[in-house]
């Protein structure tokens, strides 16, 4: 598969970027989207909740009333469950969230949100770039000339780029990440993916691996 390279300012630069069939139109796999996805979220998560159980709760372990003769309901010391203030039964407690995933099926994974986005015509291919100075006003030009304003985007570039980075960080609905740290989510998250000229090649050189 090939898409034209653009230009910063949104103009056909005349050349093209090949995107390997075998990242970017294989048979997409819902299931490993799933996975991928579902571990990504898990992986976000604290897990710090934490609620008291009645043998954490401070209070007297006194019996409130006496066992019979009130006409009411057996009750015990006021850490019971069962009184407003006390433990909370099977309550929530610190845990981790994290799951593994086979490496095979992550990749299968990513292969298939991207195809799935070239499939939607939702890839844009973008010549190198940096900016001199992290400006806001810069990246919203740069979103601008390529017929991107209020969309969700996700910018893919080959290496760290602060400038870059810092320029998108105001806006709500752009996302900068490296070729390296592609993800599933982000991909499947975004309304258009741009792929710098750069990281392209790092992309079919990482998801054409195939793992032993």
């Amino acid at each position: 598969m090939e898409l034209p390279v653009i230009s910063t300012k949104g103009v056909d630069t005349g050349r093209k970027a090949v995107l390997a069939d075998s990242v970017f139109a294989i048979e997409p796999s819902n299931h490993s989207i799933y996975l991928d996805v579902k571990q990504y979220l898990a992986n976000q998560r604290q897990g710090t909740h934490k609620a008291k159980q009645r043998n954490e709760i401070a209070g007297s372990s006194k019996k409130i009333k006496k066992q019979k003769g009130t006409g009411g309901a057996r009750a015990g010391n006021i850490k019971s469950p069962t009184i407003v203030g006390g433990g909370r039964v099977f309550g929530p407690v610190p845990r981790d969230y994290r799951f593994k995933l086979n490496k095979k099926q992550k990749q299968v994974a990513r292969r298939s949100a991207l195809t799935y986005k070239a499939q939607e015509a939702a890839i844009k291919v973008l010549e190198n770039f940096d900016f001199s100075a992290p400006k806001t006003k810069d990246y919203m030009k740069l979103l601008a000339d390529l017929s991107l304003s209020g969309k969700k985007t996700l910018l893919v570039v080959d290496e760290h780029k602060p400038n870059v980075y810092l320029s998108s960080r105001n806006l709500p609905k752009t996302f900068v990440v490296r070729a390296t740290d592609l993800n599933t989510y982000d991909v499947m998250n975004c309304d258009f993916l741009i792929l710098c000229e750069g990281a392209v090649a790092k992309i079919n050189e990482q998801l054409s691996k195939e793992e032993n």
